[in-house]
């Protein structure tokens, strides 16, 4: 799908300009204290002239079959250049986490790790996350690794998206 660079994009955000749309694909999950799983996401990164992008991220657990078996996680945010191709990255997710993450894009590859993990009382133990964005082939490819519930970090959730 043909990408054209927004006339109205903030000049700070050209290093993370190749996210920018609405991706849709499937990922795969895992890690010790639950079964695997495979999920269907939908993401967007938008823009609205200001120096950051919204990002917003839906998730279904998928059977099988790819069909839709429940509502997945959620997750929305802003990523914002920091200079020097350095990021942050503030998220929130609706199971009781907020989240402030730093890295720096190379081209076509964010890569970011947690700085700050805030969790209500009613959330699970969650205390570090890494998380790596790619342009390949023109998909979004994506890896998240985190720490929680006693283990170290180690790969939790990754996936291929195609910009629509």
């Amino acid at each position: 799908m043909p990408f054209e660079i927004p006339s109205d994009l903030h000049p700070d955000l050209m290093p993370v300009v190749w996210l920018l749309g609405t991706w849709h694909g499937n990922g795969q999950g895992d890690y010790p204290s639950i079964e695997p799983f495979s999920y269907e996401q939908d993401v967007v990164f938008a823009h609205d002239t200001r120096p950051f992008l919204h990002y917003f991220s839906r998730t279904w657990i998928t059977d099988e079959a790819g069909e839709r078996v429940r509502p997945g996680a959620l997750e929305t945010g802003f990523l914002r250049p920091a200079g020097d191709q350095q990021l942050e990255l503030v998220l929130a997710h609706p199971t009781g986490y907020a989240e402030v993450w730093y890295g720096e894009v190379d081209g076509p590859r964010v890569t970011l790790a947690t700085d700050l993990v805030a969790r209500t009382s009613t959330a699970k133990e969650y205390t570090a996350g890494q998380r790596m964005y790619g342009l390949v082939e023109g998909d979004l490819m994506y890896a998240h690794d985190m720490a929680a519930e006693g283990h170290e970090m180690q790969s939790h959730l990754w996936g291929r998206l195609k910009r629509v």
